[in-house]
């Protein structure tokens, strides 16, 4: 029986391998470490179907090595033993353990000698950040390196050698409409397992090996109805999200939410909703801020379906929350000023005096220590003279918070003699 279309496309060597060209292009390390023939174990983390499998194989193929695999919570220990056999007799393997992150005691405990005497390069595949879930003793004895999510290029990339390559893609001939394919290339999250799942799917049950967007729709099980291959859609659609929290309508805001999440761009999304969290809610529920990162990173983590369920919270948070704008829009005027002066000098007594003949040139000379007066705050000069008076800051007074730095301000300002 032959194997599924992403296992056959899988790469075989370093320079097939798709994105994470931070690690393996020109010069960078996994690549140097299989030219000089100097591999080292290692955990390869990222969120699931980017490559971390691809660049294991890969690199047992460029280096003419034996590959097995192991998976930490579906196999045995007998098998772990097993491959440590073949390793001793037959020479140095890569060994890609999954699901590292669950490895049991007994069998980190038989996998560490074999660490340490190289007999076995381990890399170990985790959608979990190894620096909190994989052991210590593990964790010292190999390099981490992170794997990013695919670009939308890189999809793209995956899905022209499926249909051109009649080795290990098609071996027949596939007609894939282009706003088919952009569709495919969008909705699958930067996973290029999925999208060559879902593009396997969609070919094998379409009429005549000719995919449609309406093919494509149904194999990846999302509604095209908002796609648009020119992308204006996509982006009127984050614009009436942000609009829509802005103005505090919830149910506007779960409405344009689930349009997207149909769309099945996550990092737009997730990208759009912390923008959202700063520039339309900022001082006013600082905690907002927070608990959408929180949100956004255990989305981008689960991926779809699940991911809309700590989108769901953040997005009925954000629209209900009081909203301010003064954080950014006081930067803003600040670097307007800047625009508008150039850099200014500042004060002679805020520049750095930790070096020879820093007094001499008048630096630092009788800076004042506010940690050395009551309130820890004390009367002196920081702007440059030109901009010595500006108020840039100025409080919507929305939410406890920001109300508090407004009277904060205001206590400072009295005590400056009102300006």
């Amino acid at each position: 029986m032959r194997a599924n279309l992403a296992r056959r496309l899988r790469p075989r060597t370093i320079d097939e391998i798709i994105g994470q060209r931070h690690l393996v292009s020109e010069g960078k390390i996994i690549r140097r470490m299989v030219e000089t023939k100097l591999l080292s174990s290692m955990i390869l983390y990222g969120p699931p179907g980017i490559g971390k499998t691809s660049i294991a194989s890969a690199i047992a193929g460029t280096a003419d090595m034996a590959f097995r695999t192991f998976n930490a919570t579906a196999d045995k220990k007998t098998k772990l033993q097993e491959i440590a056999e073949e390793a001793k007799f037959s020479g140095q393997l890569v060994l890609l353990l999954d699901e590292i992150h669950r490895l049991d005691k007994p069998k980190q405990d038989f996998l560490l000698p074999l660490l340490e005497n190289g007999e076995i390069i381990l890399i170990g595949a985790t959608t979990e950040n190894p620096y909190f879930s994989v052991v210590p003793a593990i964790r010292s004895r190999v390099q981490i390196f992170e794997l990013k999510p695919l670009t939308p290029d890189d999809i793209a990339i995956a899905i022209e050698r499926a249909i051109s390559d009649s080795g290990r893609g098609f071996d027949f001939e596939v007609k894939l409409d282009e706003d088919a394919k952009e569709f495919l290339i969008h909705s699958t999250n930067g996973d290029v397992r999925s999208a060559l799942n879902s593009l396997e799917l969609a070919v094998l049950s379409s009429f005549e090996h000719h995919v449609t967007l309406s093919d494509m729709a149904n194999s990846l099980q999302k509604s095209a109805a908002t796609f648009d291959k020119d992308g204006d859609a996509h982006y009127d659609l984050l614009s009436a999200l942000q609009k829509s929290i802005r103005g505090s309508d919830v149910n506007a805001s779960l409405h344009y939410a689930g349009r997207l999440i149909e769309g099945g761009d996550l990092q737009s999304l997730a990208r759009r909703l912390t923008v959202i969290a700063y520039e339309d809610i900022g001082l006013a529920n600082p905690d907002a801020a927070v608990r959408t990162v929180t949100a956004v990173t255990a989305a981008e983590r689960l991926g779809f379906p699940e991911a809309r369920i700590p989108l769901a919270n953040v997005v009925v948070e954000l629209a209900l929350s009081p909203k301010s704008n003064a954080a950014h829009s006081a930067l803003d005027m600040a670097i307007a000023d800047l625009h508008q002066h150039g850099a200014l000098e500042m004060p002679a007594h805020l520049q750095d005096g930790h070096y020879i003949g820093a007094k001499a040139l008048g630096r630092a000379i009788n800076y004042q220590y506010p940690h050395d007066f009551p309130d820890h705050w004390v009367n002196q000069q920081y702007l440059p003279d030109k901009l010595k008076n500006v108020q840039y800051f100025h409080s919507d007074g929305l939410g406890k918070y920001e109300r508090a730095l407004q009277m904060r301000l205001d206590e400072i300002n009295k005590k400056k003699g009102g300006k």
